[in-house]
């Protein structure tokens, strides 16, 4: 299973296909238009589930699921969340939640980037201490902005999940500490000179152990494109459970 996350600086209507070139069989794509507006340019594999949520037709957040991967939004959707999207996932040997993040909500007082996130893991406390979760995306933030008297930042989230058992996926895979990334997820207005890691895969634990490869796209093939580079989290298969020898005692 391979999950990709990338804000795809809006039209993806004209790049879905080089993303689709890297096999998805889950796609989150922040400033994405709406589902009636995806006219694509090139022609990609229908998609199992599409999900769309946004005010703006031209700039959402998107939600695909491709094969026999199947998505469907959670019950408990708290719609004051406007882009931290909960979704079960069923694939083959996989079952878990999903929360697809775009921290975007210009509209709320008390800060539209990693105060959305801090706010929606609160939410679903319970969801996300008792059942297997990924929450990916864009998260707009990073520890080196960390506000140091609000509960509300990188830092305190981070802190929050890892109680949890739900740790990053990058910086487990990489040995990296947050805020010392050694790649980049984001470059302001593009400029090579002027990278940051804002976008985030965070799994539970028992997810972690399965997880075979996480990649960044790089700057100079994605660039083009997006001021975003493609997060990619490649899961191993599924363990098989193993029968019993013929004759064993039941």
């Amino acid at each position: 299973m391979k999950i990709i996350t990338w804000n795809c600086n809006m039209a993806f209507r004209k790049k879905a296909h080089l993303i689709m070139a890297l096999k998805p069989d889950i796609l989150i794509i922040q400033e994405c238009e709406s589902l009636e507006k995806l006219k694509y340019k090139i022609e990609i594999p229908p998609a199992t589930n599409a999900l769309w949520f946004g005010t703006n037709p031209h700039k959402g957040i998107a939600i695909f699921s491709f094969g026999k991967t199947k998505i469907s939004v959670l019950p408990d959707h708290n719609e004051a969340f406007k882009l931290v999207i909960p979704v079960a996932v069923s694939a083959a040997g996989y079952h878990f939640n999903l929360f697809a993040i775009w921290a975007h909500n210009p509209a709320d007082a008390d800060g539209q980037y990693i105060e959305q996130v801090w706010k929606a893991i609160n939410y679903y406390d319970a969801l996300l201490s008792t059942q297997d979760a990924i929450l990916i995306g864009d998260f707009n933030s990073n520890t080196i902005w960390d506000k140091k008297h609000r509960p509300a930042n990188h830092s305190n989230v981070v802190k929050y999940l890892e109680a949890k058992n739900i740790h990053s996926t990058y910086h487990n895979h990489f040995k990296e500490a947050q805020g010392m990334e050694r790649s980049f997820t984001f470059y302001l207005y593009k400029h090579l000179n002027k990278p940051y890691h804002l976008d985030y895969c965070f799994a539970s634990e028992s997810i972690m152990d399965a997880i075979k490869s996480v990649q960044v796209g790089k700057h100079a093939v994605w660039s083009a494109y997006s001021d975003h580079m493609p997060l990619i989290i490649s899961f191993k298969p599924p363990k098989q459970k193993q029968s019993p020898p013929l004759g064993a005692a039941g």
